[in-house]
């Protein structure tokens, strides 16, 4: 069968899908990737559905060999250099790695998560419904742990169909302040708490990891109500303050609930951005109403199909119009759902 081999990999390399989902209640976390538009976008240029699991990258970069066979592989997320056998890759763009081809992807050179995806993905056994690594419980992944060298992960397919796939232009680079809903304790602060969350900067500490960024920066007074309360579920993007008063922004590998009141949460579309955010990052926050956060999620779902739907063969771009009517292309629209 067809695999890929692991030479080198950092610490927290592991197998990231879309998470795992319905078991909170029983105390497991969601897991998946930090970044889930970069996992989707990696997925799609290599011809998968969204939540295909992918190796995560964070940080730090690695090495894989192809055996047995050929691969399609595609990288998107941090900025990172992808090399085959030496031979630089275009960024956004899947390539066919031939047996006994090694894969190299570089450290991070902006950013903290890159996702390499795999034509038709991994022959791995979900856990509870999903590939996912939950670092702290040794669910999913691979044995239950992060990847290391030595590693075997065998491919579903074993020769994949039709062509390289590349983006035209890259995503736009989201900017400003993170948008954030207020609540679900907001009521446990102060006016001036909210205002100092809204009109002051933060900054990711150095403290940060797939559970949570902790922020440094002036403290958000609970008032009256104090800071304990019967604890809770809490969702992705969380603002949970402490006792200390600095607020934490809890992310994929969080605990499922927690006793310490959410004065806001990060509406999932500035997700992507604030787990890019390298400790030492300057941080703002707007509040914006539950109306608006809707209007926001419809919105950017919808650009990202169009962006998803600009997905063409690699090197299409600049072809004469004898090379391309010598190619078998289908009219008509194409769904980015498919």
């Amino acid at each position: 069968m067809t695999s890929l081999t692991v030479l080198a990999a950092g610490p927290a390399t592991s197998i990231q899908d879309a998470g795992r989902f319905g078991w909170q209640r029983y105390g497991v976390g969601p897991a998946g990737a930090m970044d889930r538009l970069s996992l989707a976008l990696a997925n799609a240029i290599a011809g998968n559905p969204p939540g295909t699991g992918a190796i995560e990258f964070a940080l730090a970069g690695g090495r894989l060999r192809v055996e047995g066979g050929p691969a399609r592989v595609s990288l998107a997320g941090a900025d990172c250099l992808v090399k085959i056998d030496g031979a630089t890759v275009a960024p956004l763009s899947s390539v066919t790695v031939h047996d006994g081809q090694t894969i190299e992807v570089g450290a991070a050179r902006s950013g903290m998560f890159a996702y390499l995806a795999v034509a038709g993905g991994f022959a791995l056994k979900p856990a509870l419904g999903s590939l996912s690594l939950h670092h702290r419980t040794g669910v999913g992944g691979l044995d239950g742990r992060a990847l290391r060298a030595g590693d075997r992960l065998l491919l579903k397919l074993q020769e994949p169909a039709g062509q390289d796939l590349a983006l035209p232009s890259s995503p736009p680079a989201g900017s400003g302040p993170m948008r954030v809903v207020l609540g679900p304790q907001d009521d446990y602060f102060t006016p001036d708490a909210i205002r100092t969350l809204a009109e002051n900067p933060y900054t990711v500490s150095d403290q940060a990891d797939r559970m949570g960024l902790r922020l440094r920066g002036p403290k958000l007074d609970h008032g009256a109500k104090g800071y304990n309360i019967v604890s809770d579920g809490i969702p992705t993007g969380a603002i949970q303050v402490p006792g200390n008063g600095l607020p934490l922004i809890l992310l994929a590998d969080r605990q499922t609930t927690g006793g310490y009141p959410k004065i806001a949460t990060v509406i999932s579309w500035d997700l992507p951005r604030l787990v890019q955010c390298r400790p030492g990052t300057g941080l703002r926050f707007a509040i914006v109403d539950r109306g608006e956060a809707v209007r926001i999620a419809k919105a950017e779902d919808a650009a990202f199909r169009k962006l998803i739907a600009t997905i063409r063969p690699a090197g299409l771009a600049g072809f004469d119009s004898s090379e391309l009517l010598a190619l078998n292309l289908i009219d008509g629209v194409v769904d980015a759902r498919h």
